[in-house]
């Protein structure tokens, strides 16, 4: 096939994905996920079902990727912070970007649970990648001796996580007073 065959058609237009996502994103903070359809998030980028649905199977990956864009600059604190610093400063900067997202997370952690195949892209690409993070930290710890060397890292991620997610499925406040709460009580649990 030459060059001219494949080009064929009509180009795709590269600003309709991020138009998608920017569309996505200010409906559900506006409206809730229940109540924002396929057809209000097209009319509000400018394009039509069909560029929706080649860049994405439905309505929830596109919003995962539409907030996964503002939660993605949550990076591991500094190598040379302390563990208990680094988780501090970890959990600060998910919290302040879950202040203003944390609706439209439940709503699609809500919706992972009624489709198993969402529920795993879900975990892959929003739970798991944090976990990971604060799994670094914690091998960090112990292999500076602030934390016990027989530690369960699996387990003592899955306390952190929980003691935010729990909070944050029920509305309630996720500030810098909560994450040095969760990190003190976890890390007299598991230090040296």
């Amino acid at each position: 096939m030459s060059a001219d065959e494949s080009s064929k058609g009509r180009p795709r237009d590269r600003s309709a994905g991020p138009a998608l996502m920017a569309a996505a994103r200010e409906l559900v903070l506006a409206r809730g996920y229940e109540d924002v359809s396929i057809r209000a998030i097209v009319e509000r980028a400018g394009v039509g079902r069909q560029t929706l649905y080649r860049r994405w199977p439905g309505k929830a990956d596109l919003v995962l990727d539409a907030f996964l864009e503002s939660v993605d600059w949550v990076r591991a604190p500094d190598a040379d912070l302390g563990v208990g610093a680094a988780l501090e400063r970890y959990f600060r900067d998910l919290f302040v970007n879950l202040r203003e997202d944390a609706p439209a997370i439940r709503s699609l952690i809500a919706s992972a649970q009624g489709d198993a195949e969402f529920l795993v892209r879900f975990r892959e690409r929003f739970v798991e990648p944090r976990a990971v993070l604060v799994a670094a930290i914690l091998e960090r710890g112990v292999e500076a001796g602030e934390l016990r060397g027989d530690i369960d890292v699996g387990a003592t991620v899955a306390v952190l996580h929980g003691a935010f997610w729990y909070p944050m499925l029920l509305g309630e406040v996720l500030d810098d007073d909560r994450a040095k709460t969760l990190v003190d009580i976890v890390l007299r649990g598991v230090a040296r």
